[in-house]
């Protein structure tokens, strides 16, 4: 299950936009072999939000384009699929039977502005955005090189096959 809460007026959100969000996010989870119920949920906010949130959450003050909430504890940093796959969760990780991957919040308003300076579409920014949080939730990280590497190449992976394309 998605959960979609718009929290922001800046940008319209509308009932497209939000399917074309969360069959985003599905796509991801499906490309990366999440093969149970889960629950994912996705809060849309403005630059001065987000810059709350990444104040209080990781002590930078600025505001950025999407913060991820993973739920779930990664052992050695390695991804869902190569720790979960067949994994048995606890009750602490589920709710109603479906495993809660965590939260994503994301600046539409940073979005549209990324969108402006790639010189591709809105949509797109924010579906880019979508998967590089959904995969954050999953395990992966791009703090060291290799890993940004793997990240980087796992995004476009899915982009391509969604066929959301650098425009």
């Amino acid at each position: 299950m998605i959960y979609i809460d718009n929290r922001q007026n800046k940008l319209p959100v509308d009932e497209d936009f939000e399917r074309k969000i969360s069959e985003v996010i599905e796509f991801a989870l499906k490309e990366e072999e999440v093969n149970v119920s889960y629950q994912v949920s996705v809060i849309f906010v403005d630059n001065d939000e987000i810059r709350k949130i990444n104040k209080e959450t990781r002590g930078i003050d600025n505001a950025t384009d999407v913060l991820s909430f993973p739920m779930l504890d990664y052992e050695n940093k390695k991804v869902y699929k190569e720790i979960y796959k067949d994994y048995e969760f606890d009750i602490t990780y589920l709710d109603n039977g479906e495993l809660i991957l965590g939260d994503i919040v994301l600046s539409l308003e940073r979005a549209r502005e990324q969108s402006k300076e790639y010189n591709h579409s809105y949509i797109r920014e924010c579906s880019y955005l979508v998967v590089h949080s959904v995969l954050h939730l999953l395990g992966y990280d791009h703090m060291e090189e290799d890993d940004k590497k793997i990240m980087r190449s796992r995004e476009e992976e899915i982009l391509n096959k969604l066929n959301i394309t650098r425009e």
